[in-house]
């Protein structure tokens, strides 16, 4: 269980919470930077869309296969030993990208970076609900989600611009940066076996409506706000994966990608207060529904009578605010679902949609467009934003008939 905390306290001085933020701002600039360069350095091996696409949905199987284990490795190893090996395995090997280009031995190393990823995003989220009380926990994440977004502001957007102009290699070793976190997630680690030792002697869940549910009830109550992340991580990773080779140059690229970007931090970040003072619900169906109109302005923009390179960067733009505040709002609602001591549950399940989202963004897209084209690509994915914003407008009414 968590420690008690001044609720006036700013978030950043929380204990735990600093250390948090360097260890979250190196992973993820690893990861910010090859996730448009992995696959266009397979394209420069000699792989096609679908290869292209394989390489991140590679990377995102291995981290939902190894999210699963995350909850078991934190009660066995420790929050330390599990954080140190997380940042490691997630960094260095983008140093094995220097060696060749060949398209099974980049799948084979997005592979071990997923096992690494894995750790780095479960163990994240569910520091944030062990450092901060429920109170503030929208804020808390809003804050975690600025070090989240901040690597993928500033560095996935110039990242395949510097692979192509200046070399693929600088990238690859600047990928290796989470390698440097290992002194972050010791203290962080060294923080969080502390407060979670209470766990161990069996410490009683506390849960919000006061009865601790059973695994499977509490997995159904996960399953919506999954379901909310999937939809718009799927579109959200077909762009950050295929935004360079979308026709219009890379320099346009980067204009869409930092437009997605800034648009995501900032949304992520604002919307925390709203979903501690009015709660997460009221704000997902028209945010699936905004995003979907994002999602169509690109489509159009792709075929060569809509706007065009403007278009596209609006577009961008537009599916950030959905893509940065869903991930705020839907995190609130997983751990709201969980007693305290299943955090780790909530989390895994919470990066599990996310991940998967990304990653059949990246496969899914990446082959449709190899079959027909990317607008085509960009197009299923609005319709499906479309139907889940149907869908959670059915099940808020359901849920209040029922409680009426």
């Amino acid at each position: 269980m968590s420690l008690p905390t001044d609720p006036d306290q700013p978030v950043l001085r929380v204990p735990g919470i600093r250390a948090l933020v360097w260890m979250s701002l190196f992973g993820f600039a690893g990861y910010a930077l090859l996730l448009p360069t992995a696959p266009l350095w397979a394209t420069h091996g000699g792989a096609d869309e679908g290869g292209a696409g394989l390489v991140n949905a590679v990377l995102m199987l291995a981290t939902v296969t190894f999210q699963t284990t995350v909850p078991w490795a934190l009660r066995r190893l420790g929050w330390r030993t599990t954080l140190v090996a997380g940042v490691l395995l997630l960094g260095l090997p983008s140093l094995a990208f220097l060696l060749t280009d060949e398209l099974g031995w980049i799948l084979a190393a997005s592979a071990v970076r997923g096992a690494g990823f894995a750790v780095v995003t479960v163990c994240g989220a569910t520091a944030i609900a062990e450092l901060v009380d429920v109170s503030r926990r929208g804020r808390a994440i809003g804050v975690y989600g600025l070090a989240v977004a901040a690597p993928q502001v500033f560095l996935t957007p110039s990242a395949a611009w510097v692979a192509e102009s200046v070399d693929f290699r600088v990238v690859f070793v600047l990928g290796a940066l989470p390698a440097l976190a290992v002194p972050f997630a010791v203290a962080l680690g060294r923080r969080l076996d502390l407060l979670t030792a209470g766990h161990a002697d069996g410490a009683a869940p506390q849960v919000l409506d006061g009865a601790a549910p059973s695994r499977a009830r509490m997995l159904l109550a996960l399953a919506m706000p999954s379901l909310v992340l999937l939809a718009v991580t799927t579109p959200g990773g077909a762009l950050l994966t295929f935004a360079p080779q979308l026709g219009y140059g890379a320099l346009v690229a980067m204009a869409g990608l930092l437009g997605l970007t800034v648009a995501a931090a900032l949304s992520r970040w604002l919307v925390g207060g709203l979903a501690d003072r009015y709660g997460p619900r009221r704000f997902v169906p028209p945010l699936l529904a905004l995003c979907a109109a994002g999602l169509v302005l690109c489509a159009w923009s792709l075929t060569g009578t809509g706007p065009g390179a403007a278009g596209l960067i609006a577009g961008m733009t537009v599916v950030g605010v959905s893509y940065g505040s869903l991930q705020n709002l839907t995190l609130v609602s997983a751990f709201a679902a969980v007693p305290d001591r299943e955090r780790s549950v909530a989390s895994a399940v919470w990066n599990i949609g996310f991940d998967t989202g990304t990653g059949l963004g990246s496969l899914v897209v990446g082959f449709i467009a190899a079959g027909t084209s990317f607008a085509v690509g960009l197009l299923t994915t609005a319709v499906l934003c479309a139907v889940v914003a149907v869908v959670t407008l059915v099940a808020a009414r359901t849920a209040g008939r029922r409680h009426a």
